[in-house]
């Protein structure tokens, strides 16, 4: 039985708490926060659990294995380092840290003290992405030519992070996972539309060692919600929509064909519209049986310290090209 501790009890972690309570093997032994009124919920839903304002008292823990770090980005690295030096395995929220120095740092130190270091992108864990990246390997979609995403919707502001750091790094997460190769430079750009707040508005273009492009869109300020994802390639098309209740993978079969005939070099293919059937296990629920399994030895993690460097690293180049305007950036 692998003994979880968990340090933030605001937006996410009451679902943390919820999912590593149903996990196989694992056991809720104590939640921190710094809100007492966060603590007081926490025990009124789990009894069994006990709270602490002091997030140490978890860390001294010698009954406690892991420990999951849920709190403001601006705290990661600290948390996550002083759990790992105390001797526990760790699974942080997106993204790891707010640099790619320490997100090193971070996987140095797992290293180390052998432990398992994990970040939380759950996107990664849904029955989707998991379909698109089943669908891109098979060679179903084939030679990747367009990734384009939408993440949009009305709030929530954040204070510490802006909109790339907050909303882009899902669609960088899942990006990274299904074409399975960094961009040589990406370009962006960014606005604050509210004085003294973070950027809410932001457009980012990836670019690879060949003619394939990657383009996302997120924005805290827009009157309608939006998460739709369109993959192309030269095969076949998908559409992932998070917000469909059911279907929320569309693959099309449809493209171009090129012609010998300079009157007619293009051509378009239109064919049927399937729906995959997907896997409907919550995501976070598998991602974190995926933690305790890995903190048991029974596999290696899918979102481990190297995943999360990679998409800290894009989020850091996107950061300097927004405040350039644009300016393009090797990675």
């Amino acid at each position: 039985m692998i003994n979880v501790g968990i340090i933030g009890y605001g937006y996410w972690g009451p679902n943390l708490v919820r999912n590593f309570a149903e996990v196989e093997g694992a056991r809720v032994a104590a939640v921190s926060d710094l809100d007492g009124n966060r603590l007081s919920k926490a025990k009124l839903s789990y009894p069994a659990i006990e709270t602490s304002a002091d997030h140490r008292e978890l860390l001294a823990d010698a009954a406690i294995d892991a420990i999951v770090v849920a709190t403001p980005v601006s705290t990661h690295f600290e948390l996550a380092r002083d759990a790992l030096a105390a001797g526990k395995h760790v699974l942080v929220e997106k993204p790891i840290s707010t640099t790619s120095d320490e997100a090193r740092r971070l996987i140095e130190e797992a290293d180390s003290a052998q432990k398992v270091l994990m970040v939380d992108h759950t996107f990664l864990y849904t029955g989707a992405v998991r379909k698109i990246r089943q669908l891109i390997d098979d060679g179903k979609v084939g030679r990747l030519l367009h990734y384009d995403s939408v993440r949009i919707n009305l709030g929530l502001f954040q204070h510490d992070v802006n909109v790339l750091w907050d909303l882009a790094v899902h669609d960088l997460s899942i990006m990274d996972y299904l074409l399975d190769r960094l961009p040589v430079a990406v370009s962006a750009d960014a606005v604050a539309n509210v004085a003294g707040q973070p950027e809410n508005t932001a457009y980012l273009t990836c670019f690879f060692d060949d003619d394939t492009m990657a383009h996302i869109h997120v924005n805290w300020l827009s009157p309608v919600k939006i998460r739709r994802t369109i993959i192309s390639g030269d095969r076949q098309m998908v559409v992932y929509d998070d917000l469909e209740p059911s279907d929320k993978v569309k693959v099309y079969d449809s493209g171009i064909t090129l012609s010998d005939d300079p009157e007619m070099l293009v051509g378009y293919r239109t064919g049927d519209v399937w729906i995959p059937k997907l896997d409907r296990t919550e995501a976070l629920f598998a991602e974190a049986q995926h933690f305790v399994d890995c903190v048991s030895g029974n596999a290696a993690p899918t979102t481990g310290g190297e995943t999360a460097l990679r998409v800290v690293r894009l989020l850091e180049a996107a950061s300097e090209s927004a405040k350039s305007n644009g300016k393009r950036v090797e990675v």
